[in-house]
């Protein structure tokens, strides 16, 4: 199963973003593996399970390390973005996983 991964500072807000992704793409009938980190250990869970990822998507609280996380990602040719921030904020988890599946299509 293809992993959607979302790295943030600590994990709160993104773990509601993530459970709303899941009820979303379970009304679709998608199968994906949805789940948060702390943006910290992205290498480390990179290194263990690169080959399932398919989009890493940062928390905007995070942007700053776009492009140190892309050129991560981009070793293990996997799409990264930072999560539209108005969809994060308002807990839009249908929005969040369409811009997750752009990038992986």
């Amino acid at each position: 199963m293809k992993r959607i991964l979302l790295a943030c500072a600590a994990g709160m807000s993104t773990s509601m973003v993530v459970t709303r992704m899941e009820k979303e793409a379970t009304t679709r009938g998608l199968e994906y593996r949805i789940y948060a980190i702390p943006e910290q250990n992205l290498r480390d869970e990179l290194e263990n399970c690169a080959s399932e990822v398919a989009v890493v998507l940062l928390g905007p609280q995070v942007r700053f390390k776009l492009e140190e996380n892309r050129r991560l990602t981009d070793s293990y040719q996997i799409p990264i973005a930072v999560i539209d921030s108005v969809a994060y904020g308002t807990l839009n988890g249908a929005k969040v996983l369409d811009q997750a599946l752009a990038l992986v299509n």
